[in-house]
């Protein structure tokens, strides 16, 4: 089965490029990927840049709106996910625990919708 991990962080908490901490950092996020790809699991997988880039849009009335930002207010942003195969849930959520930014923010698993 797919599964979706969306990495949701505050950006005050996790370690800042110029600081001594972000290569660990960085390397647990390299760490998983290259379990995923060990493991024949990895999809995909990517971090995403700061809210203040993102552009929402909505329609409402047959127009559709857009807006500069995320359209929630929150501390926490979407800042990147994963996308990976897991054998059931329980394997879906022993990789999402290898996701450094699960220490200070939220990691979200979904499995992904299967059409065929």
């Amino acid at each position: 089965m797919k599964y979706m991990a969306l990495i949701y962080e505050d950006s005050r908490k996790s370690p800042g490029p110029d600081s001594p901490e972000f290569a660990a950092f960085m390397g647990g996020y390299v760490a998983l990927a290259r379990k995923l790809q060990e493991d024949g699991n990895w999809i995909s997988g990517e971090g995403l840049k700061g809210p203040e880039t993102a552009t929402c849009l909505r329609r409402r009335g047959g127009k559709v709106e857009t807006m500069d930002g995320p359209f929630a207010e929150t501390r926490e942003h979407l800042g990147g996910f994963y996308l990976f195969e897991a054998r059931d849930l329980d394997q879906a959520l022993a990789y999402a625990a290898m996701i450094p930014s699960v220490d200070w923010g939220t990691v979200e698993i979904r499995p992904v919708m299967d059409y065929s």
